[in-house]
């Protein structure tokens, strides 16, 4: 049976799963360059697009090609996560930086933070096509050239979006929240030694750390706030 025939099962069935996958792993991409990119001027703001959305694809690419390597490394994925979260509330507290910084200097933080944050949310990417393509150079490739498009739309969508409507802030950094949870249950230390079994938490870690990062950087921008009026 050729690897590409239309009779191939398998084949047909890691296509349809890498674009839902690419369509729900790269949204998070898109959220974090959004995110990072929104408070930048128009013309900066397509750069600091450009370049996170290239080198999230330049990560894909490198990250797919060690991916079995990766798996290997215990609790890889669990400081990935646990640096997310740290994205996720660092995202909502940059509201609170104030206008006197360079717009140099906030395009380089921009572009530094979607660059961080690239390298840990392509690793359950990677991790996801690598499975679903069980092998097959040519899903694998599709799984790449597919995200493209929808990470440098998606981002530029959520810059946009956010501007107009500045709460959803908390909705994008929720977003990462769940994603960091994610990352952590799923990596195979954590879910072969701690959570094996345990449906309760697989489940609900995610949600917890969603609404952790919610009320941790609402309480601290609450607080430095209270700070600038004092």
């Amino acid at each position: 049976m050729e690897a590409h025939g239309l009779t191939d099962i398998q084949f047909w069935l890691g296509f349809f799963n890498i674009i839902i996958l690419d369509i729900i792993l790269s949204g998070d991409n898109a959220v974090v360059i959004g995110m990072a990119a929104r408070n930048l001027p128009a013309h900066q703001r397509k750069k600091a697009i450009f370049f996170g959305a290239g080198a999230a694809i330049l990560l894909r690419a490198t990250l797919t090609a060690v991916a079995t390597y990766l798996l290997k490394i215990p609790l890889l994925m669990t400081v990935g996560g646990v640096l997310l979260l740290w994205i996720a509330v660092k995202l909502l507290l940059e509201e609170e930086e104030g206008t006197h910084v360079s717009v140099g200097a906030n395009l380089r933080s921009a572009i530094k933070t979607i660059i961080i944050a690239d390298v840990v949310m392509s690793l359950d990417n990677v991790v996801a096509v690598a499975a679903s393509a069980h092998g097959n150079i040519f899903l694998v490739l599709f799984g790449l050239a597919l995200s493209i498009p929808i990470i440098m739309w998606g981002s530029g969508l959520v810059a946009k979006v956010m501007n107009r409507i500045p709460w959803l802030i908390y909705v994008g950094s929720a977003i990462l929240g769940y994603t960091a949870g994610t990352l952590i249950v799923e990596d195979p230390y954590v879910s072969k030694t701690l959570l094996d079994g345990q449906e309760g938490w697989i489940t609900g870690i995610p949600i917890i750390l969603a609404i952790l990062v919610i009320l941790i950087g609402y309480s601290i921008k609450k607080a430095m706030g209270k700070h600038k009026t004092a």
